[in-house]
């Protein structure tokens, strides 16, 4: 029996078409859409160790405009944007932006500690549980950014790496902004 070539390649194309339609769904569904929806709502609040050993609430830091990054050892986005952070750090601070990373791996705090000096980081690091994470949405992608008013409401959020100009466009926004939800 033979097999027109026609049929095989429509069969094929009709099967990529639904692939590639049933990952866009479940993208849609999964963590940025319930990380879109906190736009504009309060933060949600957590209390996790420092690797200082300290006990840091998110709540701690309201007055101040938060640039909270999740984040991973073994992820190379997070190598490059976490010295841009240290450097918005130092140029924002004084006008009351506070970075806060979260550490979402199972690296040991020590080994976060030597990672993150490395990297010159000059804010709080934190060790992450996976239920903050879901608190904000489900943090499906690393690196994983929330930028939060003063007033603690969430005015943006970025899935993976964006140039540091965009990063320092989104701490202005929050520095500027009362909970107001970012212009696109």
């Amino acid at each position: 029996m033979k097999r027109d070539p026609v049929i095989l390649i429509v069969v094929a194309l009709v099967i990529s078409i639904m692939l590639v339609f049933g990952i866009q769904k479940a993208r849609n569904s999964s963590g940025q859409q319930g990380a879109g929806k906190l736009q504009g709502q309060p933060a949600p609040d957590f209390s996790l160790a420092s690797l200082d050993g300290k006990t840091l609430k998110l709540s701690d830091y309201r007055g101040k405009a938060v640039l909270l990054n999740f984040w991973a050892t073994w992820c190379e986005p997070c190598k490059i944007e976490m010295p841009w952070f240290a450097d918005l750090q130092k140029k924002y601070e004084a006008q009351g932006l506070q970075v806060l990373g979260i550490a979402m791996d199972d690296a040991t705090p020590k080994e976060i500690a030597e990672f993150a000096h490395k990297l010159g980081v000059n804010y709080p690091i934190l060790v992450g549980k996976e239920e903050v994470g879901t608190q904000y949405g489900g943090v499906q992608y690393l690196p994983s950014t929330f930028y939060i008013s003063r007033d603690g409401k969430i005015i943006d959020r970025v899935f993976g790496l964006v140039s540091r100009s965009e990063i320092e466009s989104n701490v202005q926004k929050a520095l500027a902004q009362q909970g107001q939800v970012a212009e696109k």
